[in-house]
């Protein structure tokens, strides 16, 4: 394993990515990417967070050329159906009920783009399993408040961890950066 970069931008204004990165002494500078994250029509959810996370790193690479981008991506899917980011709790409440006493997948996508174009690319998909979500236990972690801005509307990481019976893969990844991708395989080097 190499030593991570000294400068490193994260394209990304999630705090959970942020906060990820600091853990593993890496304080990037952020420059959030504001890019349209609509799905296209039949875009499979591979294929979004791909493209996606690509587009983040491309939309501030012309404002940074000596340092290694960052930029990552994370959706979850059922049954082929990309879960992103509910648009109020209605839309919450229905992704929920989607995904109670069933296992989805979670996937992050990770571009990294390198001073000198050497751009990389990585998928890393966990699995996650919900227990089975009763009215009252649905309607208290709607009220919290968790559930926007959160691709499938919960976070593992903070109180919707009670709505998860198991995880498959890597945590971090469920939290929207897999730290193992970026650090063991070297996908900064």
């Amino acid at each position: 394993m190499n030593s991570l970069p000294q400068k490193l931008v994260l394209a990304s204004q999630s705090p959970r990515r942020l906060e990820l990165l600091r853990r593993i002494g890496i304080n990037p500078i952020v420059c959030a990417a504001d890019i349209d994250e609509t799905p296209f029509r039949n875009e499979d959810p591979i294929s979004y967070v791909k493209r996606i996370a690509v587009c983040k790193v491309q939309t501030v690479a012309h404002r940074f050329t000596n340092e290694t981008i960052l930029a990552a991506d994370t959706t979850v899917e059922l049954d082929g159906v990309i879960f992103g980011q509910p648009v109020d709790n209605n839309n919450a409440r229905s992704m929920l009920e989607a995904l109670s006493a069933r296992t989805h997948n979670v996937h992050t996508a990770v571009s990294v783009l390198r001073p000198g174009g050497d751009m990389r690319l990585a998928v890393v998909t966990s699995k996650v399993t919900f227990v089975a979500l009763n009215p009252h236990l649905l309607e208290w972690y709607i009220a919290t408040g968790e559930t926007q801005g959160k691709a499938g509307a919960y976070a593992v990481q903070g109180a919707g961890g009670v709505l998860v019976k198991h995880v498959e893969g890597s945590m971090s990844n469920v939290v929207g950066l897999p730290l193992n991708e970026i650090v063991v395989r070297d996908l900064l080097h």
